[in-house]
């Protein structure tokens, strides 16, 4: 049984730490001008401090360029990818055909990642790209299972397969959509994604003889998100995916906080160890509950399982989780206390779990002393005003550097 990779978003570098200490084997990140998330804190010293600090603890980062590009962009992708192929990076991600042929002429040692972009739903199309260069495939999230092990068959057998496994799906045909632009003038392909489908929509039906008589069609005060999709999971079917022989499973979210990327990363790590470890009693249970506490929509299997599931539209534009925030993370220690950057508001009763590494049952506590981080006065709560905030307080147990806390909603 072959053990797959866990790949997680790096949005920044101080993410990308925390997606390794809750066990990562790589992430994927890219600068804001050449990748597909132009809004992720990652400029080009972030990204050569990330690169540089997994190979120090044995871990990889693939660099996307997965933008699809004007013919004004391809001086700073040669520059870019001659910076990285000198960094060792351990593959870059890449959708345009221009692009990847661009890479194999000035970095010829940097292997290439086709992006889901590329839209690879056939063995036709992942042989195709082999043939032109590429060492893996990211497959589109609109597969069958069946589809996926066509693919993983009918390819050669150094090729490898990444498939998503969690996170938000776009309305687009693997994330190639222009409503973004059309709305907005903010183009999803260059990186600039507006989230229309996210929107609140009010819709009007005409009758086709009274021209301009709109009248509406029922939603709530907030409209309607017909567009909106809810996130995908596949926390259960982590057994039929290691078994398939996947070779990397692909969290999608960079522009996810630190804390999604603890709660999201552990649970699937957790899964996919004990599942080598003891595959006759793999009990996705566990996965999910961290997963429940940590979703800011609706959970779907999207088209894994069935293909004309129609079980994917988030209805309500959900964008929060109503039991469960962020509450901050351990920086350091100052004897018995810990000091802990907030992130929302804490006070002395305040229900608190600590999200530990590589162990999917949280330890749980009460907040019962509190003291402000300069002065060291007990105070009683303490809210974020400002970038970095800190408290101290005691932990029931030692943390490290970069654990994360939840705060459970009263």
């Amino acid at each position: 049984m072959k053990k797959p990779e866990l790949l997680a978003p790096a949005g920044s570098f101080e993410k990308a730490k925390i997606a390794f200490l809750y066990g990562a084997d790589a992430v994927y990140a890219g600068t804001s001008s050449l990748s597909l998330r132009t809004r992720a804190e990652m400029e080009n010293d972030d990204l050569v401090q990330t690169i540089k600090y997994a190979h120090s603890i044995g871990k990889k980062v693939y660099a996307a360029i997965n933008i699809y590009a004007w013919d004004d962009s391809y001086e700073e992708i040669r520059k870019q990818a001659q910076i990285l192929e000198k960094l060792k990076v351990d593959a870059v991600i890449v959708a345009d055909g221009g692009v990847v042929e661009t890479i194999k002429q000035v970095a010829p040692n940097i292997p290439i990642h086709i992006s889901t972009q590329a839209n690879i739903v056939s063995s036709h199309t992942a042989n195709f790209w082999y043939k032109n260069g590429a060492e893996r495939v990211i497959l589109g999230r609109e597969l069958h299972k069946s589809q996926i092990k066509e693919i993983i068959d009918n390819t050669p057998e150094n090729l490898e397969t990444e498939i998503f496994v969690h996170g938000a799906i776009c309305f687009g045909y693997s994330g190639r959509c222009f409503l973004s632009d059309f709305l907005a003038g903010r183009s999803a392909n260059l990186g600039d994604c507006a989230q229309s489908c996210r929107w609140a929509y009010n819709l009007y039906v005409e009758e086709h003889n009274n021209p301009g008589e709109l009248m509406p069609i029922e939603n709530d005060d907030k409209g309607t998100y017909i567009f909106s999709s809810k996130d995908l999971c596949l926390i259960k079917e982590i057994p039929e995916i290691i078994e398939m022989g996947v070779d990397s499973l692909k969290i999608e979210g960079r522009l996810k906080t630190s804390y999604y990327l603890a709660s999201v990363v552990n649970a699937y790590r957790n899964a996919i160890d004990d599942y080598i470890k003891n595959p006759d009693n793999y009990d996705y249970t566990k996965y999910m509950t961290e997963l429940e506490k940590t979703k800011t929509r609706s959970l779907t299997t999207f088209y894994f399982n069935d293909r004309n599931n129609k079980d994917f539209q988030e209805y309500e534009g959900k964008q929060y989780n109503a039991n469960y925030e962020f509450g901050g993370v351990v920086t350091a220690y100052e004897g018995e206390k810990a000091i802990v950057e907030i992130k929302n508001k804490l006070k002395i009763g305040d229900e608190m779990e600590i999200i530990v590494p590589n162990q999917i049952e949280t330890v749980n506590f009460k907040i019962k002393q509190l003291w402000e981080y300069e002065t060291d006065e007990e105070i009683d709560h303490v809210n974020p005003g400002r970038i970095g905030q800190c408290v101290k307080m005691k932990l029931p147990v030692k943390c490290k550097s970069g654990w994360v806390i939840r705060r459970k909603k009263v």
